[in-house]
């Protein structure tokens, strides 16, 4: 394995020296704007050749009588806006430009924010944006306008992350509104923003979000360089990013924690971690994670505490029953029958002794059939999917029974994994343990459960050497930080959480004070 790790890494670095010497930007250079109207209407029309969606509106403006024009993508631009907000003003409004601010040109359009424009290129970007751009005669300026009007659905509850009792408001794919969600959880100053642009050929707006006196400056340097030191084309969704940034790109387990809903991510920004919103992407990153956290829901803070704790432990415990049930029934049927009660293992004789193939082939058969249902599930129709499913699952067990394919045990135990990996909260932890237990499986077929155990054992060490943005994977368990404990295993009443988690070195290590008092009040 550590061969072709670093045959990999070899071959990895020679592809990047060879990017990096036949590097050339092809993108033509984009000058600053004429004095001549037709010069840059030219300009821009040959900027965005082909694009029969570019609309060039040409009218006279009202102040000056001069020929000017308004350009916008009719798709990306909001009409009603541009009629009612921007051309009715400067047709038959005269304000005189020549007042404005520096920077800002005062102009009779009521809109929230007009920037001014010096260059072909910074025309373009404000286009593509879903801006309007205004050009007049004989000025070396232009001005963009905010008349974004792009296609987009509504705010809906999230259809991974369900909630019973929480919020049913989920992220969606334009990021200003994505962090308007969030402020409306926590309307603070200390709420801080950084945007960044990544993306050579189409810029991707990225945002980072975090609380300035709490979130540790180091995760928030990391982030940013991180980020910053990203040459890519474009980044078109969430998952993209997280795996150019994670820590161990070799890893089978998410290193980032990925949400579609706008309570969760507060909650992570106010214990101290970085939220990173990604435009045109409806799930948020959260960062750094710990392995207690893909077991967190949402719901657990709005359940009574004992409720929430046993949820908690059935959740730790099918995460071990998803990995481990295939292999542990493999290498009990096939090596350690010891293990097995006397009648059980009569029963189970008596079934298998029909079936022509042995347990691995057994369970690798049944597991890749989950596997194939579970995805035909998902992209066939909703109304479909559900009925194909179950109804595919019920008939395909029974008859592989009956055909003497499988024994009914197996059947039981595909059933039982099954289960166990739809309790998980996280989809990506679940697709990771899912996974996870194919490799099990095999070696257990080898070694019975010492290969099981063996199995353990290195999952074990490789999350101990996992980190989420340079922090440990394990924490709290590895660092032992046993404060931490009351919202991991189990969860304690809120009143008693007083502090952050130490795994994130926040700032401000209190969160809250004293809110039950011990005895009777008189």
């Amino acid at each position: 394995m550590e061969f072709f790790l670093r045959l990999f890494k070899f071959l990895n670095r020679r592809q990047i020296q060879s990017l990096k010497s036949m590097k050339e930007d092809h993108t033509p250079a984009r000058g600053q704007l004429q004095r001549s109207l037709k010069g840059n209407v030219d300009s821009i029309t040959a900027i965005f050749s082909k694009a029969p969606d570019l609309v060039i509106r040409s009218f006279y403006y009202k102040q000056t009588e001069s020929q000017a024009v308004l350009v916008y993508l009719s798709g990306l631009a909001d009409k009603n806006s541009i009629n009612n907000n921007v051309l009715n003003q400067l047709m038959f409004e005269s304000v005189d430009i020549s007042r404005g601010i520096e920077g800002k040109g005062v102009l009779p359009v009521t809109l929230g924010d007009i920037r001014t424009l010096t260059t072909l290129q910074h025309v373009e970007d404000a286009v593509l944006q879903g801006q309007s751009v205004f050009i007049m005669d004989g000025q070396l300026q232009a001005y963009a306008f905010d008349t974004q009007g792009w296609p987009q659905r509504a705010i809906t509850d999230s259809q991974i992350e369900a909630s019973l009792k929480g919020a049913h408001q989920g992220f969606i794919e334009t990021a200003g509104l994505n962090i308007a969600l969030i402020r409306r959880y926590i309307s603070s100053r200390e709420l801080k923003i950084k945007e960044l642009n990544i993306g050579s050929r189409v810029p991707c707006t990225v945002s980072i979000l975090y609380l300035e006196d709490v979130t540790h400056p180091d995760l928030i340097q990391e982030m940013e360089r991180r980020l910053t030191s990203l040459d890519v084309d474009c980044i078109l969704n969430t998952g993209e990013l997280a795996e150019y940034i994670e820590d161990n790109p070799f890893s089978l387990l998410p290193q980032f924690i990925t949400t579609e809903r706008p309570d969760t991510a507060a909650s992570q920004i106010l214990q101290g971690r970085i939220c990173v919103v990604v435009d045109r992407s409806s799930s948020v990153l959260i960062a750094p994670a710990s392995i207690a956290a893909f077991f967190q829901g949402i719901d657990d803070y709005s359940i009574r505490w004992p409720i929430a704790t046993f949820l908690r432990l059935l959740r730790f415990f099918a995460c071990i029953i998803a990995a481990f049930l295939p292999g542990i029934y493999i290498a009990c049927i096939s090596f350690n029958h010891e293990v097995i009660p006397l009648d059980l293992i009569l029963s189970i004789g008596q079934f298998r002794a029909a079936v022509p193939f042995p347990p691995v082939i057994e369970a690798f058969m049944m597991e890749i059939m989950l596997e194939m249902l579970r995805e035909a599930g998902v992209r066939l129709p909703a109304p479909v999917g559900q009925t194909v499913g179950i109804v595919g699952g019920i008939v395909i067990g029974q008859a592989a029974v009956q055909a003497g394919i499988v024994s009914n045990l197996m059947v039981v135990v595909v059933s039982s994994t099954a289960v166990a990996s739809f309790i998980l909260p996280n989809y990506d932890m679940a697709a990771s343990i899912r996974l996870i237990r194919f490799p099990v499986m095999l070696i257990a077929s080898m070694f019975g459960m010492i290969g099981i155990i063996a199995a353990f054992m290195v999952l074990v060490a490789h999350l101990i050497t996992l980190k989420s943005l340079g922090e440990p994977y394990t924490a709290p368990i590895a660092p032992m930080r046993l404060g931490d404990w009351k919202d991991m295993f189990i969860r304690l009443p809120l009143w008693n959480m007083l502090k952050r988690p130490r795994s994130v070195r926040s700032l401000q290590k209190n969160r809250m004070g004293i809110n039950r008092l011990e005895g009777d009040e008189e």
